[in-house]
């Protein structure tokens, strides 16, 4: 089988203890992608598997054989995607190591809470009723950290994307 990496099929690492972070930075030189913590803490790592976010430092890459992973470089690939547009509009970078890991995070909460999903904070559980907050946004995405401190900016960012789109 093969890993579907940003729409391209790539072999899986001979090493089967190779983490998707060091196989997409380290042999496929998608430095998107970035090394924060590498112990599965801060977030800066995030990428998408169909469409679901994990942790490449703590994903081996050969648990993504036969999947699609999408990394920062493969959501802009066709021009700056809405959530890239929205942090720049939000001032919701300032050094940007992070800002990679927080819109993959992003573009998979917004599905999340397109699909009905709860999260802790989610006040009415019943099917379909999630209502996007700033707290519903800020539990979802406490994953991913940013020690610039553009957290208002980030959660402005995103409730932006989510208006649009549910427009």
């Amino acid at each position: 089988m093969a890993i579907n990496i940003n729409g391209a099929d790539v072999e899986p690492p001979q090493d089967a203890r190779t983490s998707l972070l060091d196989l997409l930075r380290e042999q496929l030189h998608l430095t998107g992608t970035k090394v924060g913590c590498n112990q599965g803490a801060c977030g800066a790592c995030t990428v998408l598997i169909d469409g679901q976010r994990v942790l490449s430092c703590l994903t081996l890459a050969v648990q993504a054989d036969g999947r699609a992973v999408t990394t920062i470089e493969g959501l802009g690939a066709d021009g700056l995607h809405p959530l890239q547009q929205a942090f720049l509009e939000h001032d919701g970078l300032q050094c940007g190591y992070c800002t990679p890991g927080q819109i993959c995070a992003a573009t998979a909460m917004l599905a999340e809470i397109e699909a009905g999903m709860p999260s802790y904070v989610t006040r009415d559980l019943a099917p379909g009723a999630v209502a996007l907050s700033r707290d519903e946004v800020r539990e979802r995405m406490s994953g991913n950290l940013c020690r610039c401190g553009a957290h208002n900016g980030i959660i402005d960012a995103i409730l932006s994307v989510a208006a649009e789109q549910a427009a």
